[in-house]
């Protein structure tokens, strides 16, 4: 098989979470740890780093790549889902993994996998933790999935855990409170390995706490850090303190200030990272911004409350398990909504998410497609009007050029 037929039978042959949901989800342990043991234990060849949370998590660990790379490592990126192209998903100093690495790794192991049935999260797990193996990486920064505790990503033994803020997402897998969703993204916390969080919060900081010190973890909380970066969006500034808090507690890595700085102003030029607060054309301005969840996107709109135009056009659409009356609430309404599905199983019906909208009087028209969506918005928009763009990965995804 060549690359696209190789990602026809992934997509084909084990569904992924990203596109249709719950029924992707397999999550135990047992069977990454089969997976790996066939491939001879690849992620214990190299150090890593694991970054877990609700939002934030992407954004911190390309930092944490970027100021790494400024300081001369040879550095791995794992993160998920990927906007354009599966081999965004694996990197080494920025530069995707290779087609053919992909294609071979598929064809040399297909059998087992069809054997085991292995989700499709597990293989691109494996495929990861092979591929830095074999490419003799320095650190790896490994993203993890959904939660943590049960995350395929959770075999490795970090040099250090950062974990970003907690909102309420995934219940269905995670549990209903924050408490509980802290829970299992306190799961990747190990034995004696220091761990980084970011918030001092009433409801979640007690529960890691707890687990830190059951695990004889050394807990730190994130400080403040007059650092700046290339990505765009107050709601960065919280990612900066956990990523600089955390390079402080790993004294086996040789990070000066200067790299800190610099890496935190190229992060986009070092990792290739896109869809966080982005600004695709000017005149008029057009932004798309990946946020997802009610605490994303409230973070988002507040940034795009900042933002000075005559007219505001934002193509939204979401996936299906998103609470729309409560993303409603804090969504500006002097603006036209251009409501649309994105191109995946996942995606929610224009028809249901209009109805939502009619409930709360906003100003908006339906699209057959995310790209009608964008054209009737550029076509509407004068040159001093803003049009945003995001509610999904998805919905982003399929704008970006």
């Amino acid at each position: 098989m060549d690359y696209a037929a190789t990602l026809q039978w992934l997509y084909a042959q084990l569904p992924m979470y990203q596109r249709v949901g719950a029924a992707a989800l397999n999550p135990n342990l047992d069977r990454i740890a089969v997976l790996s043991a066939h491939l001879g234990n690849p992620h214990l060849k190299f150090k890593s780093i694991h970054v877990a949370g609700t939002n934030g998590k992407g954004s911190s660990s390309h930092m944490l790549a970027s100021v790494l790379q400024e300081a001369g490592y040879n550095v791995g990126l794992y993160t998920s889902p990927h906007l354009k192209d599966f081999k965004e998903r694996v990197r080494i100093n920025g530069t995707p993994i290779t087609e053919e690495f992909v294609v071979d790794f598929v064809a040399e192991n297909k059998y087992f996998f069809e054997a085991k049935s292995f989700s499709f999260f597990e293989m691109t797990v494996a495929l990861a933790f092979n591929y830095f193996a074999s490419q003799q990486v320095d650190v790896a920064i490994i993203e993890v999935g959904l939660g943590g505790r049960l995350d395929a990503t959770n075999i490795i033994m970090p040099e250090g855990c950062l974990i970003t803020n907690i909102s309420l997402d995934h219940q269905q897998f995670l549990g209903t409170t924050r408490a509980e969703i802290a829970r299992e993204k306190a799961g990747i916390i190990k034995s004696k390995i220091p761990v980084v969080v970011v918030e001092n919060d009433a409801e979640t900081f007690p529960v890691f706490k707890t687990i830190a010190q059951e695990k004889n973890a050394s807990l730190h909380l994130a400080s403040q850090r007059q650092f700046t970066t290339d990505l765009l969006g107050d709601y960065q500034k919280q990612n900066i303190n956990g990523v600089v808090s955390l390079l402080h507690v790993l004294p086996q890595f040789s990070v000066s200030e200067l790299h800190i700085i610099d890496g935190l102003q190229r992060v986009v030029k070092n990792t290739g990272l896109r869809g966080r607060w982005e600004i695709l054309e000017n005149q008029p301005k057009i932004i798309a911004d990946v946020a997802h969840n009610p605490a994303g996107l409230q973070a988002v709109f507040a940034q795009l409350k900042k933002e000075q135009s005559d007219k505001l056009h934002i193509i939204f659409g979401v996936v299906s398990d998103k609470k729309v009356s409560e993303i409603t609430t804090f969504l500006p309404k002097k603006a036209h909504y251009y409501l649309c599905t994105a191109n995946v199983p996942r995606a929610m019906n224009t028809s249901e998410l209009a109805f939502e909208f009619i409930k709360n009087d906003f100003s908006f028209s339906t699209h057959d497609s995310v790209q009608q969506a964008f054209e009737a918005a550029k076509t509407a928009a004068s040159k001093n009007d803003l049009i945003f763009v995001g509610g999904s990965l998805f919905v982003v995804a399929e704008i970006l050029a």
